[in-house]
């Protein structure tokens, strides 16, 4: 039997909104053990004062296995 942690996490990117996802796994996944998947809660950006997008933001619900 597992039993498995959800933490929020917030991640950004000048790209888009997948690179945004790859950055906050890749460095959840530095921090926390285990990690077994990511749920995208929201998704935004930012806009500047020019009109154009700024960056991408993911708001994401990442779920790891504790340890024994």
């Amino acid at each position: 039997m597992s039993i498995a942690r959800v933490t929020e996490i917030s991640a950004t990117s000048k790209k888009g909104f997948d690179d945004a996802v790859e950055n906050g796994v890749k460095r959840a996944a530095k921090t926390l053990r285990n990690v077994k998947s990511a749920w995208i809660k929201e998704q935004s950006v930012a806009v500047g004062d020019d009109g154009e997008i700024d960056h991408y933001q993911v708001n994401m619900m990442v779920t790891f296995v504790l340890e024994d």
